[in-house]
Formats: C-alpha cells, sequence, structure tokens
C-alpha cells in the first residue's frame, strides 16, 4: 500500500464503525462478462454529474427529504427503524496509483459514481426500498472522503426515486455512512392496492 493509499483508507475508516453481520446484501458489480457488459451499457446512460461542486462543511450533516414526503418517514429513517435491505462500501474501491492526487480523486469519483448509479437502478429494480451507503467521513474538508460524500449528497437528490436521505446512526457508521430510502415501484403500490382489497372483502 503505497503512502497516498494508505492516507485515504485511514480518513476513510474514521468514525466508522463495522455493521453487525445480518441479512442485508452486499451489492457489489458482477464480474460475469455479459453482466458486465450490460452494466458497461447502462453507463452510457449516467446521468450523475461530475461537474464541479463546493465541498460539504465536515460538521454538516447529509439530509434530504423530497417534497410531500411524510415526517413520520424521516423519524424513521433518521432513528435507523427501517431494516437496510442492501448496503453500498464505497471505502473498498482501491485508490488510484498515481502520482497526482487529483487525477486520482477524478478518477476515484468516477468509479463511484458508476457503483452508485448501478447500485440504486437495481434496488428499484429488485424492488428495495431501504439502504444504507458507508462513504467513510475524512478529517480535513479537502480529504478524499469528504470529496465522496459531497458528490454523494449531489448525486442521491439526482435520482427521482430516492425520496430521502440522513446520516447513519453511530452503531451503523455514524457520520461515515447514510441511510437512504427509495419510494415504492409501482409494482410494489399494486401489491399493497390488492393487499389492501383483499383484506376488505
Amino acid at each position: 500500500m503505497n503512502p497516498d493509499d494508505k492516507s485515504f483508507f485511514l480518513d476513510a475508516m474514521e468514525d466508522v464503525q463495522p455493521l453487525k453481520r445480518g441479512p442485508d446484501i452486499h451489492w457489489q458489480p458482477s464480474r460475469n462478462t455479459r453482466a458486465r457488459q450490460e452494466v458497461d451499457c447502462e453507463q452510457l446512460d449516467n446521468f450523475l454529474t461530475l461537474d464541479f461542486l463546493d465541498l460539504l462543511p465536515l460538521e454538516e450533516p447529509l439530509a434530504f427529504q423530497r417534497e410531500g414526503v411524510q415526517q413520520g418517514v424521516i423519524e424513521k429513517l433518521r432513528s435507523g427503524k427501517y431494516a437496510r435491505q442492501a448496503s453500498l462500501n464505497l471505502l473498498r474501491q482501491p485508490a488510484e496509483r498515481c502520482r497526482q492526487m487529483l487525477y486520482s480523486f477524478i478518477r476515484q469519483a468516477e468509479r463511484c459514481r458508476q457503483m452508485l448509479y448501478s447500485f440504486i437502478r437495481q434496488a428499484g429494480r429488485d424492488g428495495l426500498r431501504n439502504l444504507i451507503i458507508i462513504h467513510g467521513k475524512g478529517r480535513e474538508q479537502n480529504s478524499h472522503p469528504n470529496v465522496v460524500r459531497s458528490y454523494l449528497a449531489r448525486w442521491l437528490t439526482e435520482f427521482e426515486e430516492v425520496q430521502a436521505f440522513c446520516v447513519a446512526l453511530p452503531h451503523h457508521g455514524g457520520s461515515g455512512a447514510c441511510y437512504v430510502s427509495l419510494r415504492k415501484s409501482d409494482e410494489a403500490k399494486q401489491e399493497n392496492w390488492e393487499r389492501h382489497a383483499k383484506r376488505s372483502r
């Protein structure tokens, strides 16, 4: 591990606590060649931006609530009461072995962007609603984990299916992770309607 990689890793791991073992799905890109080709084609449609952004202050927690989302949903999300159905760990992405840190930052941000896009899209296809994303927390404003965290705050709002997100509880990663709530798919809404219709008979 070179000094840059070690520095990135130590910054990312600060204040992050390991998740307890459970039935969560830990998403990883498929190694299957055909599936990988499909993912590569999907990346051509990736609308998540890599434009310039202002870095979030370290003390500012990740938080977002789309208009119309009930406050009860937000409170349950903040208190970690929703079962986490899948997780995406951005800490495990290898740092680019490049001489220039800027190049490394941009390459790493692009990799995270692609993984996030595929993760959210796949979660939606699978009907998942409650996710956790581990992004890490740096010790300095311009640290790599804070760059990823700042992009993540922007990227998540660019998905129509993301209805809310907030910082995780300490035992799920604290400020180095966030809970994400996806809206119900049309299929899930139909299933709910049919279930309630059967009960009312």
